[in-house]
């Protein structure tokens, strides 16, 4: 690129696109690598932190970035797909420069950082972080008044070599704030223990909810243990309950009964009959909370529960219908209706007229091995659990069989990618 390359400021290269020469899209913007220097000399731009489709982060090099613009980086083409590791003496720019309380070298004033902006310097392939935009005022204050923000020389600021405790996460969470939860995992994921907590804490309990479900196992224990216990038992009740029930499970017998006791009565006791089930049965498996209609219901009804956002795909693809009460576990189980049956018939149709009764149900002792057939053999994305007196008590997905036939670590590996040329020099 030639020399007058327009200032980049990196909140806006989260989550960008990259390309190869070709125009194939090879992966997004995760985070970026410098290199802190000594003195207040500028730091060295690395290179990115990519994404592949698999979801594997490998080090694309600047000297192989050929273009950013448009909300697009061009490569050259030649990737190294070995997984991305940090070294020690980098620093990941969005996880863990933004946010930082440095000091303004002049008056001594502590400011917290928004953003960093990058710049290749001229004649040369080299980049280097150049400016840093700032917000005055104390720490904290982010939701509840903005201070006068400037952009600095990075020689003007001073602290970002030093231990920080408490950090911040607004900013690094507003570069994000688009990612899917799962995405979103996968950047805690490879954040620092340290800042994978602060940025964990900084999250609504919703948001943080759907992203511990599509943690890793060993993250959402680690982040479940340093939040306060009655936050803690708020987010347990945002969860889905089978998967509320799953890290529950792996909790000292008094801590789990701590959390319970501190969530709501008829959220903690759908938990509790869940974890009363073997783990790889229908019963561990199923959700308690599939949608439930009553007989006289009407196809407009259907409809519009099924439309509901915070529905899994798989748990929106049909409903049950049972005699009153219309809840797990005491509904008597009728009959199912798929969301294409619902759309074929008029809006007015009462759902008691219209129901598939000759799909078999799962017992909530059905294995799993029994159940991923069952799934195979009826084409299902969802299937009901009955109990023998015929009551509902809930639905297995597709989604909740594969994370049990899936090795346990499958959420920290990826698929495999022949491996072209070292690291990262």
């Amino acid at each position: 690129m030639a020399s007058g390359t327009p200032r980049i400021f990196v909140s806006h290269l989260s989550d960008t696109a990259v390309f190869d020469p070709n125009g194939d899209q090879v992966g997004r913007v995760r985070d970026l690598v410098a290199n802190l220097r000594v003195g207040n000399r500028p730091p060295t731009l690395l290179g990115l932190v990519v994404e592949l489709s698999t979801r594997r982060r490998i080090f694309l090099p600047m000297t192989r970035v050929t273009g950013i613009q448009a909300g697009q980086v061009i490569t050259t083409g030649v990737l190294n797909v070995r997984r991305f590791e940090q070294r020690p003496t980098e620093r990941l720019v969005l996880g863990e420069l933004l946010d930082r309380r440095v000091r303004l070298v002049e008056s001594g004033e502590e400011v917290t950082v928004l953003d960093v902006s990058v710049q290749q310097l001229p004649a040369r392939r080299d980049w280097e972080i150049d400016r840093v935009y700032v917000r005055k005022g104390k720490a904290g204050t982010f939701r509840r008044a903005k201070g006068e923000t400037l952009t600095v020389e990075w020689s003007a600021v001073t602290g970002f070599t030093l231990e920080e405790q408490g950090q911040g996460a607004e900013s690094l969470l507003a570069t994000f704030e688009q990612l899917r939860a799962a995405d979103l995992a996968n950047v805690l994921h490879h954040l620092s223990a340290k800042r994978r907590i602060e940025v964990a804490a900084a999250l609504d309990d919703d948001r943080l909810a759907d992203v511990l479900e599509e943690l890793p196992e060993d993250d959402q224990i680690e982040i479940l243990g340093k939040l306060k216990e009655e936050r803690a038992a708020d987010v347990l009740e945002a969860m889905d309950p089978d998967d509320a029930a799953d890290l529950l499970a792996e909790l000292p017998e008094e801590e789990q009964e701590k959390l319970l006791e501190l969530m709501q009565p008829e959220e903690a006791a759908d938990v509790r009959r869940l974890m009363a089930y073997e783990e790889r049965t229908a019963g561990g498996l199923m959700t308690t909370e599939p949608i439930v209609l009553q007989p006289d219901a009407t196809v407009a009804d259907a409809l519009a529960r099924v439309r509901n956002p915070d529905l899994s795909p798989a748990l929106a693809a049909q409903v049950y219908v049972c005699r009153p009460p219309d809840q797990t576990p005491t509904g008597k189980y009728l009959g199912t209706i798929h969301f294409q049956r619902l759309l074929r018939d008029p809006p007015f149709t009462l759902v008691g007229t219209m129901l598939d009764k000759d799909l078999q149900t799962l017992s909530p002792d059905t294995s799993l091995p029994e159940v991923t057939s069952f799934f195979a053999t009826y084409d299902m994305v969802a299937a009901p659990v009955v109990d023998d007196s015929g009551s509902l008590l809930g639905a297995v997905t597709v989604d909740d069989v594969l994370d049990h036939l899936l090795p346990d670590d499958w959420r920290e590996t990826e698929f495999h990618a022949a491996e072209v040329n070292p690291v990262h020099e």
